[in-house]
């Protein structure tokens, strides 16, 4: 059972990054103190190398400069000069300086000398020094006879005494997999240690940004987002603009010379027009600017969605080392980064690495954990989310991640033509997923009956139903209604009575609970807080304040969080009189009536119900004094101050508002939401569709 693995590469471009990866997604939930360490940073440059990436994406403990050993450089020049001992020792030292602060460490080998043989020498003997189990990693063999290479590898680490924890062979054929993973486990020995990671198209082609660095290009034109386009095809125009424009494709680069105007014009007429296909870029080449005429023909069109670049190199050149250019997980973006965490995850089976793998859960759930089990458990029982602002940009990224990670089925809202240009523009990924324009779609007259029979009784004609149903919040609503989606979530551009509304309509409550409020998931450095009611309620009386303590200590348990519900006041215990502590007091009582079951304590200050020193003087006796996980503010004024506060002042990560109380999940984003924000709150709304509905 390991505690500490080492990534040892069997061969160049093996797609070790893939895995380590991977590996530490998996890893970070379950441990609270992880690690990441590399023996030998090939680069120094953050924008091309993983372990940058994985100290900021895992939160590390460390500095990203603490987390190696030696350079490639200073490697290199040691093992020529002699130098092998001393140079194990320098990085077991280095090592562990992590090691001490950590539960598992995750180590990631590097290729360091041109004979293989010696890259797995220098692998096996650091494992063996660090005390780290291996888990070796190939690029998928093109022939059966290459399969010897990778026995001889693992035989090799086994001569060494290197425990071998797995094997995992990257770039697979899909349609091969089954039929590979057959031969490996028969041509290995092994079944349970060897896992199979089919070929992504996405990780193997740059992006526009990767090739402007590499190339040292001057951007005339283009986004930050749209230099993230991948590059799928190369295409050089050498030919005159008729000629050229049936073999554009999908993704492509196009490299001219910069005097080019046809070929500019050209394609800045492709992007506006649907009969072509959507272009990653276009590299001006020779130094050579267009003409102001052009130009400012270019600018009254109207500029492209995709960037337009200007290199010294003629266009040979140019073309060549742009074909030289290699992929980068680490400055791919969020698109590649769910990529390969999607391909990962279905099909690396998680029981079978957790039976190898010695870690014990800690007590409290750490932000990490928390969103990674969000995303497991959206996985593991897939719902479908209708997003309504589907031509929204941020919504868009967050579908291509949460679409690349398998994380739920979507249905946008829009006109399917501009989203589907939209998102080809941005490079983004929808595949089949199902665009609906309410204005035109064969479900409007059935919705605008069923909203008229909901409705009726407030005075909405047939009339008045069929326009409302055209809205992009009632459509939504009504597919979750109708069982058509599993849950919503809404609110990027649009405002939080335009999202909620027509789920208290349409959607109503829960039997038995008679209001909607919402809790705020606080990802703090070590745990993870509910607050609540932070969004919805301004000013709720002591029931509904008790019925909001209620939902919330549900809530959180429905998420992992087991839930020490605390009323917050200005006064803890018997100490304070006024209004205000009396609601809070009689909320108390109401929601221990409600549910006596659960641990809830009140009226509370802050600082006695999350510490534990300040509640052994205020409240001794409590047993959720000091403990509380469910915190319940008093009114909407406190509860969004509050969060607001913590979440600038400490930099915790606040997802929410998660709306609770309606018979089917409805959730609101803020306008200021990240595309991080959307994509963890489509997970939490899918997660909230698979509890039992209410009889």
């Amino acid at each position: 059972m390991a505690t500490n693995l080492y990534i040892a590469p069997v061969h160049r471009g093996s797609g070790r990054s893939l895995v380590a990866l991977g590996l530490m997604e998996f890893l970070s939930r379950r441990t609270a103190r992880l690690g990441f360490f590399k023996p030998v940073l090939e680069s120094d440059d953050p924008r091309v190398e993983p372990l940058f990436l994985i100290a900021r994406r895992y939160r590390l403990a460390f500095p990203p400069e603490a987390l190696h050993g030696v350079t490639l450089e200073e490697a290199r020049r040691r093992v020529a000069a002699g130098q092998y001992e001393g140079l194990l020792k320098d990085i077991l030292a280095r090592f562990k300086e992590v090691e001490r602060s950590c539960d598992a460490v995750l180590l990631e080998g590097s290729d360091i000398g041109r004979d293989p043989s010696l890259d797995f020498d220098f692998n096996a003997d650091l494992a063996n020094h660090l005390g780290c189990s291996v888990v070796a990693v190939a690029r998928c063999p093109s022939e059966g006879a290459a399969w010897g290479v990778v026995r001889t590898a693992r035989e090799a680490f086994a001569q060494r005494r290197c425990a071998l924890l797995a094997t995992f062979l990257n770039r697979v054929p899909p349609a091969e997999v089954r039929v590979r993973g057959e031969t490996a486990r028969r041509e290995l020995g092994r079944d349970d240690s060897v896992y199979l990671i089919p070929e992504e198209p996405l990780l193997a082609s740059p992006t526009v940004e990767e090739i402007r660095q590499a190339l040292g290009a001057e951007v005339l034109h283009g986004s930050t987002e749209a230099l993230q386009a991948p590059v799928r095809a190369v295409r050089v125009a050498a030919m005159e603009l008729a000629n050229f424009l049936p073999r554009l494709a999908e993704g492509a680069l196009i490299v001219a010379p910069g005097d080019r105007s046809d070929i500019l014009i050209g394609t800045v007429a492709s992007a506006m027009s649907s009969a072509c296909p959507h272009i990653a870029g276009l590299v001006l080449t020779g130094g050579l600017r267009p003409a102001e005429s052009v130009e400012r023909l270019v600018r009254g069109l109207g500029f492209p969605a995709f960037p337009i670049l200007s290199v010294q190199d003629d266009t040979y050149q140019a073309a060549t080392r742009i074909h030289a250019v290699q992929a980068s997980l680490a400055s791919g973006g969020e698109g590649k980064i769910a990529a390969a965490l999607g391909l990962f995850e279905r099909h690396v089976p998680v029981d079978r690495l957790e039976r190898s793998i010695a870690l014990a859960r800690p007590a409290r759930t750490t932000p990490l954990m928390f969103e990674y089990e969000l995303i497991r458990r959206a996985r593991a029982d897939r719902r479908r989310i209708v997003l309504p602002e589907g031509g929204e940009e941020r919504i868009l990224r967050a579908a291509d991640i949460v679409l690349r990670r398998g994380v739920v089925d979507l249905a946008l809202l829009g006109n399917p033509d501009e989203i589907r240009r939209k998102a080809s523009a941005l490079g983004l990924d929808l595949g089949a997923t199902e665009i609906l324009d309410p204005a035109r779609s064969e479900l409007r007259e059935e919705f605008a009956r069923i909203y008229h029979e909901l409705r009726r009784h407030k005075g909405i004609t047939p009339e008045a139903a069929a326009d409302t149903v055209t809205d992009v919040s009632y459509f939504g609503t009504l597919m979750v209604h109708t069982g058509r989606a599993h849950g919503m979530v809404s609110g990027s551009v649009h405002t939080t009575q335009h999202t909620i509304r027509p789920a208290f309509e349409i959607v109503k409550t829960v039997p038995g609970c008679p209001i909607v409020s919402s809790v705020f998931f606080m990802c703090l450095e070590d745990r993870v807080l509910v607050y609540g009611d932070c969004a919805v309620n301004p000013n709720p009386d002591a029931e509904q304040l008790a019925h909001i303590a209620v939902s919330s200590a549900d809530t959180a348990r429905q998420f992992g969080v087991d839930p020490f519900v605390a009323l917050l006041s200005y006064s803890t215990g018997e100490s304070g009189k006024g209004a205000d502590v009396d609601r809070v007091r009689e909320a108390t009582a109401i929601a221990r009536k409600l549910r006596p079951d659960l641990r809830i304590e009140g009226p509370i200050q802050y600082d006695a119900a999350v510490d534990p020193s300040v509640a052994k003087v205020k409240m001794p006796k409590s047993e959720v004094a000091g403990r509380a996980t469910v915190l319940v503010f008093p009114d909407l004024n406190t509860g969004n101050n509050t969060y607001k506060a913590v979440q600038r002042s400490s930099g915790a990560v606040a997802i929410g508002p998660v709306l609770q109380g309606l018979r089917k999940p409805v959730n609101d984003l803020s306008r200021g939401c990240t595309v991080t924000d959307i994509v963890n709150t489509i997970a939490i709304t899918a997660v909230q569709s698979q509890a039992p509905g209410p009889s």
